[in-house]
C-alpha cells in the first residue's frame, strides 16, 4: 500500500523546550491511525507542524512523493491535506451552508469578473457548489437548520459542520484533532462509523484522541508520544501491552493494561 504522508524526524522547540522531538511515522492510503499520549504530550504540535500552523526546526514531512515542510497552511491544503481542530475554527456569523462551502475555495475555478459581474458561469457553479455542500452534510448525517448562523447548533452539531467542510475539499488525507471530545455515547458511535465511511472514500485517517475506546475500535496502527518523543508505535493490541505505553498512561508502580474504558 502506498505511503500518502511520511513524518521523518519531525522537530519543534520554543525556546528550551522541545515540544516534538524526532518524531518518525508513515500514513498509508486508506489507512486509520491514531496520535495518542497524555496531555503536553506534542501531539496538536506535530499536527500544526505538518498542517503549516507552526515551522518546524528540523524534519521533514513529505506529502505523496512531495516535500511541505515548513510550507504555508494554505500550499499544504492545496496539495491534499485537510484538517479539524481541537477547538472549533468556523465562521460563527455564516451559515451552516457558508462554512461548508468555504471548504471548495481551492476547487473553484470562477474568476474575479465572474463574481463581480455575476455570470451565468458564476450563477450554475454557485449553485453547485451550495449543492455539493448539501451532500457533505448528508454524508455526515447532519440533521440540523442548514440557512442558519453556526453559532446557533449544537456543539456536536458544530463538529459535524467542521468535518464536512474538511471533506468538501476532497482532499487524500484528513486530520482529527479530538474529534470525540465533547460528544456523547451515541454521537461517538456516529463519528465510528463516520470515520470509516471516510476512509472507503480512499482518504487517509490521522486523529489525536484522548477516547481509549474510540481509539482501540477505529485505528489499524497507533503512534503514542510523550514528552515530545515517541515512544511506541504499533498495533491496538502491541500498543496497549506495552510497558512504556503503560508507565506515560498510569505511572510506574501500575500493572493495568490500558484498555477500552480507559
Amino acid at each position: 500500500m502506498s505511503v500518502v504522508l511520511g513524518v521523518k524526524d519531525l522537530q519543534i522547540a520554543f525556546g528550551g523546550v522541545k515540544a516534538v522531538d524526532g518524531l518518525t511515522f508513515d500514513v498509508h492510503e486508506k489507512e486509520i491511525i491514531a496520535v495518542i499520549g497524555p496531555n503536553g504530550a506534542g501531539k496538536t504540535s506535530a499536527f500544526n507542524c505538518i498542517t503549516g500552523f507552526y515551522k518546524p526546526t528540523g524534519g521533514s514531512v513529505v506529502m505523496e512523493g512531495t516535500d511541505i515542510t515548513g510550507n504555508r497552511p494554505a500550499d499544504i491544503a492545496a496539495v491534499g491535506v485537510a484538517r479539524t481542530f481541537q477547538n472549533l475554527r468556523l465562521f460563527n456569523d455564516l451559515t451552516v451552508l457558508d462554512n461548508v462551502r468555504a471548504g471548495m475555495h481551492l476547487n473553484r475555478g470562477q474568476s474575479w469578473a465572474d463574481a463581480i459581474f455575476h455570470t451565468p458561469r458564476f450563477k450554475r457553479s454557485e449553485a453547485a457548489y451550495t449543492e455539493e455542500a448539501h451532500y457533505w452534510l448528508d454524508f455526515v448525517n447532519f440533521e440540523g437548520p442548514r440557512g442558519v448562523p453556526i453559532e446557533n447548533l449544537s456543539y456536536g452539531q458544530q463538529k459535524q459542520v467542521e468535518i464536512s467542510r474538511a471533506l468538501a475539499r476532497k482532499s487524500k488525507l484528513l486530520l482529527l484533532d479530538e474529534p470525540a471530545a465533547g460528544l456523547n455515547y451515541t454521537e461517538k458511535q456516529n463519528l465510528l462509523e463516520l470515520c470509516r465511511r471516510i476512509r472507503d472514500l480512499g482518504t487517509s485517517i490521522v486523529l489525536i484522541e484522548h477516547d481509549m475506546g474510540l481509539v482501540m475500535e477505529l485505528s489499524e496502527r497507533i503512534v503514542v508520544m510523550n514528552f515530545g518523543r515517541e515512544i511506541a508505535e504499533g498495533t491496538p493490541a502491541e500498543v496497549k501491552a506495552n510497558p512504556a505505553v503503560i508507565e506515560a498512561y498510569l505511572g510506574k508502580d501500575e500493572e493495568v493494561e490500558i484498555d477500552g474504558n480507559a
